[in-house]
């Protein structure tokens, strides 16, 4: 089996392979920079990581589909940094900062465009099938971020909300790279579905672990300003917690500390969140998706030191400080 970094070095020599058009220049620039300052790579490594459990070579059809994985999740966060008026994505300037709001919007059309058409090229026997669990996760993933935006409007969200919320927004695409890779390695549907779950609470953990970093982790190791979110009045796992499972005063208390800003309203509301149980009640529930993740694992008809890989990149992004 290979490693993350083995795969992530294989996609990316892909990746930069895959030419866009001279022109309009501006317009494929823009797809050119959001790319250029991509991440890890998480969600086309963990396609080709997929494909690598039940197949023992890489063939141009899982290589293709783990490149529209990348290019339909930059559409998005093209457009979420629009929605989001962000100036900064990992550390450089956002599409529609660096050229043009119209250019960023277009920018995000077109590569999901040329999502589809590398999907197109698919000479896999089930492709029609993975054409549709792509298609369902780019509706899920848009519900998602619709719902992310009305929470901004709502003074009550569940907790029930947020978790379905986090999952299509941010976890269906992860469970989709997985298993579309395991459909073109040609796994069984029971795998393929399993692969799926293992995916699906990966992904919910991990924002569930985002959420307790920006409130309780360190922020010399995170790289962020500590509850950034609390300032910020986001409607995290947190403040969901505390306005299901608090009294009338303490609720009144968390409504005060919104209309507050600086280090009083950040210490007084951690400080609330500690009183109502809220740290202990995210940790837990964290760990609780996590189990579910490594649970589904154990559900494969393959030899379990095929999925070592997989299990050491799921500890490193569960277990992450930062």
């Amino acid at each position: 089996m290979q490693s993350f970094e083995q795969q992530r070095e294989k996609f990316s020599s892909f990746l930069e392979n895959y030419n866009f058009p001279d022109a309009p220049q501006s317009l494929y620039d823009g797809c050119r920079h959001i790319l250029s300052i991509g991440g890890k790579r998480v969600r086309p490594v963990m396609c080709l990581m997929a494909h690598d459990i039940f197949s023992n070579t890489t063939n141009i059809d899982v290589l293709n589909a783990a490149l529209a994985i990348e290019l339909f999740h930059n559409f998005s966060l093209v457009h979420d940094d629009i929605m989001d008026n962000a100036d900064i994505r990992r550390g450089e300037p956002t599409v529609h900062k660096k050229f043009s709001m119209p250019t960023a919007i277009l920018a995000g059309d077109v590569l999901n465009v040329f999502a589809y058409e590398l999907l197109n090229e698919l000479n896999a026997k089930n492709s029609k099938e993975i054409f549709s669990l792509f298609n369902k996760t780019a509706i899920e993933v848009c519900e998602g971020q619709q719902l992310d935006m009305d929470f901004e409007q709502q003074e009550q969200v569940s907790i029930d909300e947020y978790l379905r919320m986090i999952q299509l927004k941010t976890s269906v695409l992860l469970a989709s790279s997985l298993s579309i890779g395991a459909m073109i390695g040609n796994a069984s549907e029971a795998d393929k579905n399993y692969l799926y779950e293992f995916g699906k609470n990966v992904g919910i953990a991990f924002q569930l672990k985002d959420d307790y970093l920006d409130a309780f982790g360190d922020g010399d190791k995170t790289g962020k300003i500590v509850g950034g979110d609390i300032l910020a009045n986001k409607k995290t796992i947190f403040y969901c917690y505390c306005m299901q499972k608090a009294d009338e005063e303490s609720m009144q208390k968390i409504q005060e500390l919104q209309q507050q800003s600086g280090q009083d309203k950040l210490a007084n509301t951690l400080s609330l969140y500690e009183k109502l149980g809220a740290r202990d009640y995210v940790y837990q529930l964290k760990d609780d998706y996590s189990k579910k993740a490594f649970a589904a694992l154990e559900n494969l008809s393959v030899p379990q030191e095929k999925l070592s890989e997989l299990k050491n990149l799921a500890r490193y992004l569960l277990q992450r400080e930062h």
